[in-house]
């Protein structure tokens, strides 16, 4: 029957885009990936990430890290005031870049949101790769859903 093999070529063609789309979505995930962790390398942010060896300063490069880094600078900053309003309360109610207690917190902030920022990025290229790797199997799936279509259907 004709609609068969049409049907098996439509699979086929599903497939193909699926497969496509799937190499897209992994090269980009690995190429933003590179990236970030390139950026985050070139800035060399290193931290005590060890607790048992506070002494060596590990550079932050991964999700993990940065997670780990960024909770610890903001556990700093709140060391200096709990909250942004709490800072501005502790002078005249502005922030003010001359107060070092305020450019620490500020620079902590800055820090802190960077790698944050990090964090969610790292966890976008996961999304990214594990999206690409479900439409590379679900593309061998149609594929051979397809093939075996096509082989089924008379001629």
């Amino acid at each position: 029957m004709k609609l068969n093999r049409i049907l098996a070529i439509v699979v086929m063609v599903f497939a193909m885009v699926a497969l496509v789309f799937g190499v897209v979505f992994i090269a980009e995930g690995i190429a933003k990936y590179k990236l970030i962790r390139d950026r985050m390398e070139v800035e060399r942010v290193t931290l005590p990430l060890d607790p048992d060896n506070p002494s060596v300063m590990t550079q932050v490069n991964d999700a993990a890290d940065a997670q780990r880094a960024a909770d610890i600078i903001a556990s700093h900053r709140r060391a200096i005031a709990p909250t942004y309003q709490d800072l501005l309360s502790q002078g005249n109610g502005r922030f003010d870049p001359s107060n070092p207690a305020h450019l620490t917190y500020a620079q902590a902030m800055n820090l802190e949101n960077y790698l944050y920022l990090a964090v969610a990025a790292f966890g976008l290229v996961q999304v990214a790769l594990a999206a690409g790797v479900f439409m590379v199997v679900t593309a061998l799936a149609l594929g051979a859903v397809g093939t075996v279509l096509l082989r089924i259907s008379p001629a």
